[in-house]
């Protein structure tokens, strides 16, 4: 999809491969240098989506953001000490990859090979289709982060035999996606209780 066709409409469309999961989903303004300091923005909820388009929180209005105001994250990069500290923890992911990055948020588990899930093949076009959309929204030039580890130049998160990740939350298992540009900064990021 063309970036110039994605409206408000695709982009809600698209957020729907989060259906049913613990999912987050936040677009921010890039207004600093230090894009770190946007992506915590999101992440406490410090934001609207430039273009007025849908975010998904997963906690609003629940228990546990009512206790924790940071709930579901361990912490967030407010700080140039913060900011040292979680640029350790994510790796740069060729934009190859980022398509089967998006899925595997999307499926909700952390097995290590998708295409092992029930029903697979006939699930994976949709999702595909869904990835596609939200990918298109960060034009050539942005840059991926991704707090999962993987062997070769250019992972499959279809296929990894073996996936390291670093926790960002205080769940069993998280994955994310960190997406910067020179005008937007995005958080994809789901939950897993093991």
């Amino acid at each position: 999809m063309e970036e110039d066709m994605l409206d408000a409409q695709a982009w809600s469309d698209a957020l729907k491969l989060y259906e049913r999961l613990c999912t987050f989903v936040g677009v921010g303004a890039r207004e600093h240098d230090e894009w770190w300091l946007d992506a915590g923005a999101i992440m406490r909820l410090d934001f609207q989506d430039p273009r007025g388009w849908e975010s998904i929180d997963p906690y609003e209005g629940e228990e546990e953001r009512l206790e924790d105001p940071l709930f579901p994250w361990l912490g967030t990069p407010a700080t140039p000490e913060d900011v040292e500290r979680y640029r350790s923890m994510v790796w740069e992911l060729p934009r190859s990859s980022v398509r089967s990055l998006i899925v595997l948020l999307g499926a909700g588990t952390s097995r290590t090979d998708l295409t092992e899930s029930l029903n697979w093949e006939k699930r994976r076009p949709e999702r595909e289709r869904r990835a596609d959309v939200i990918l298109s929204r960060f034009a050539g030039g942005t840059r991926f982060y991704t707090n999962l580890s993987w062997k070769g130049d250019h992972p499959d998160f279809y296929r990894q035999s073996s996936r390291g990740y670093n926790s960002f939350s205080q769940y069993d298992w998280d994955a994310g996606l960190i997406v910067v540009n020179d005008d937007e900064v995005a958080v994809l990021w789901n939950f897993l209780s093991t």
